[in-house]
């Protein structure tokens, strides 16, 4: 008899497992010839079709040797058409590929509804009906893109409204890269509108979405910072005192920081969070002399504004400073309270830059990507102003006195008008941004 600790029960004896017997999985046999298959090449599959591709050529033979049936639910219609899409390419997609870029433009708006294009409206002639034509006419993109500028993921970085010139409006699209890109664009556009830059960026980039920042200038003539008992008449011979000048940079430099700009757009609640913007910067610049009469060069640069809102910051301090209010009426704009802000007329805005801080920080130095700073087209932008922007600035304000009508209505404004009568005047004005934030007029 054996001692108990050499005993087990049967539940106690591990029970040894059974190998299982891999099954060897049978070769699918070909339907082509063997030939096929091992010595000249192998099969490529495209859009549910087995192509012979020759290993020697690397050219795929436009001949299909059988189709795969996957039970995907795809027709065989539906099939052809991406076989299509993919394979038959134009030789302009052969010879030039196509690339994300974003185009550097300066223009004169004077004779222009504005920068967008309005599809299916050629009576009213936009800055980007000239862009896209001369695109089709350089080679760039395909005559379809330019019914459906989505096919090219165009977007524009600001949207600048009837009359309104550009030094530094920048705008992203696919386009072929052809060559001497800038060269051809600028054959086929008027003199008035420039593609001054080029650049590659990544493929998802959107210049709008990817903007930090928009830096606007609005010339005008000093005379508007006259009191308001000095006689338009004269205006040539106005100068502005230093003084003066000094008041206005303070009540520029009140709209710093984050305010409620309610009042100084239009359809916008007091409450709406969209209302609230930040300003970085805006100041007055020395006056100088044009045409005889002088002028002076506001800068406004902020993260993103309303429509309507810098001519109404800018009409808002001149009512202030020529003493149709008091100094308390800016502060009583930022509240609850609904003021009829006066606007400032849309000549003399200027889209001076947009920035990218952000994806430059990102791309900038990863060795692919570029800048999206012009730093080397700063000679042609201050050119292009000197030549086309400063010269139909000045002469459309000496011939038309815009300035001096508008600040004819003054005295009769009403800062306190109801919410619904500012509306009412707002909506018989022409917009400035066109919407509530990708640019700001």
């Amino acid at each position: 008899m054996q001692p108990k600790s050499w005993t087990r029960s049967a539940k106690q004896i591990p029970k040894k497992k059974k190998k299982k017997k891999k099954k060897k999985k049978k070769k699918k046999e070909s339907s082509l010839p063997e030939s096929h298959t091992k010595k000249k090449g192998w099969l490529y599959k495209c859009a549910g079709i087995r192509w012979i591709m020759s290993k020697e050529s690397g050219n795929v033979q436009n001949k299909p040797v059988k189709r795969v049936e996957e039970g995907n639910g795809e027709s065989g219609e539906h099939i052809r058409k991406k076989l299509k899409s993919d394979v038959e390419q134009t030789g302009d997609e052969r010879k030039h590929p196509k690339r994300k870029v974003v185009l550097l433009l300066a223009y004169s708006g004077k004779g222009y509804y504005g920068m967008q294009r309005n599809a299916g409206s050629s009576q009213f002639k936009t800055i980007e009906d000239e862009l896209v034509t001369a695109l089709i006419k350089s080679g760039c993109i395909p005559d379809n893109h330019g019914d459906d500028m989505k096919k090219m993921s165009f977007q524009r970085c600001a949207r600048t409204d009837k009359g309104v010139s550009a030094a530094g409006q920048v705008v992203s699209l696919k386009l072929w890269m052809i060559e001497d890109i800038k060269e051809k664009l600028n054959s086929n556009l008027p003199p008035q509108i420039r593609v001054l830059g080029l650049k590659r960026v990544t493929g998802g980039f959107n210049s709008k979405n990817s903007c930090d920042a928009r830096t606007y200038s609005y010339m005008l003539p000093t005379v508007a910072f006259a009191p308001k008992d000095y006689s338009t008449e004269n205006s040539i011979a106005f100068r502005l005192e230093p003084e003066t000048l000094q008041r206005v940079n303070c009540l520029f430099g009140s709209y710093k920081g984050t305010h409620n700009f309610h009042n100084f757009t239009s359809q916008k609640a007091a409450r709406d969070p969209s209302a609230r913007r930040y300003i970085t910067e805006m100041t007055c610049g020395e006056p100088f002399v044009r045409g005889g009469a002088e002028f002076a060069e506001i800068t406004v640069r902020g993260q993103s504004f309303m429509m309507h809102q810098i001519r109404k910051m800018i009409g808002l301090v001149i009512a202030v400073v020529k003493g149709y209010s008091g100094d308390e009426v800016l502060k009583r704009s930022w509240g609850e309270e609904k003021v009829d802000v006066p606007k400032a007329p849309g000549l003399g805005l200027v889209l001076e830059k947009v920035h990218f801080d952000r994806y430059n920080k990102r791309f900038g130095g990863d060795g692919l990507h570029e800048c999206l700073e012009w730093t080397e087209e700063e000679q042609a932008i201050l050119a292009f102003k000197e030549e086309h922007i400063y010269p139909s600035i000045v002469e459309t304000e000496c011939q038309e006195g815009s300035m001096a009508s508008w600040m004819a209505t003054l005295p009769i404004h009403d800062f306190k008008a109801t919410a619904k009568g500012a509306q009412d005047k707002d909506r018989g004005q022409d917009d400035d941004e066109g919407n509530g934030s990708d640019s700001a007029l």
